[in-house]
């Protein structure tokens, strides 16, 4: 059976006060809920979230990893470093990480490597800009990234892993795709690892991750082949987060 997970991503927002402030509210709020959840908090502060986290339901996770295993690599951050901090999850090929920072399918393919090395499970982020959703261009460029990491690490990688389908035009944005637009890429995902491993497929956990928000993340949810969210601007506030943790 598949696994339902909530991951929010703090990205580069908080001081130190904060973190352990929304790291403790999200811990008070959790209940009874059996769906998994985690949080990606910046480099800076994965020893004191995890000094919080540790024994409790609240999962901790790395925003990026390196490409590399080590070495002269000036502000890079190994995955040896985040196994050490605690970390269980990693995200990798965020479209901010794409689109800022050039991270290619196969630099992000590399970064999916070392965490799994480290037994750290990578959250693979998959998705489209606007002009290639209205030049029909979205699922060759899933194609793409997805194959950059079969090529490296073959299907069988994504046996103890995470895909995001972040559809890039609603990041940030306000908008949202609809439950069926999302949908529609989330099958084609499960359809397009399915082809390669059926078994893989099947349990292989899909989080949606363009702007989910308290208010449509039960209609998200509901869908087949949506198994949780990757939240952004929601999840640097507790309430507004274990709202979309709960709607499972």
């Amino acid at each position: 059976m598949r696994q339902s997970l909530v991951v929010g991503n703090w990205k580069m927002n908080g001081t130190r006060a904060s973190a352990e402030s929304l790291a403790k509210g999200i811990i008070a709020g959790l209940g009874s809920n059996e769906a998994a959840i985690a949080v990606c908090v910046p480099y800076i502060y994965l020893d004191t979230v995890g000094a919080i986290v540790k024994d409790t339901r609240l999962a901790l996770g790395a925003q990026n990893v390196a490409d590399k295993a080590s070495g002269a690599y000036t502000g890079e951050v190994s995955a040896t470093m985040l196994s050490e901090m605690g970390c269980k999850y990693a995200i990798v090929g965020h479209s901010e990480r794409r689109t800022y920072y050039g991270d290619t399918n196969e630099s992000v393919a590399s970064r999916f490597c070392q965490a799994q090395a480290q037994a750290i499970v990578p959250i693979l982020c998959v998705g489209e800009t606007l002009e290639q959703r209205e030049q029909d261009q979205t699922f060759t460029v899933i194609d793409e990234q997805l194959n950059a990491v079969i090529n490296m690490a073959g299907i069988d990688a994504f046996e103890k892993s995470v895909i995001a389908y972040e559809p890039v035009w609603a990041i940030g944005t306000g908008k949202t795709a609809t439950d069926e637009q999302a949908q529609e890429v989330h099958r084609y995902i499960r359809e397009f690892i399915a082809a390669k491993s059926l078994t893989i497929a099947e349990n292989l956990t899909i989080l949606y991750g363009g702007s989910a928000k308290p208010e449509n993340a039960k209609g998200l949810f509901a869908m087949p082949d949506i198994d949780g969210g990757l939240i952004g601007g929601a999840s640097l506030d507790a309430e507004s987060f274990l709202k979309i943790y709960h709607s499972f």
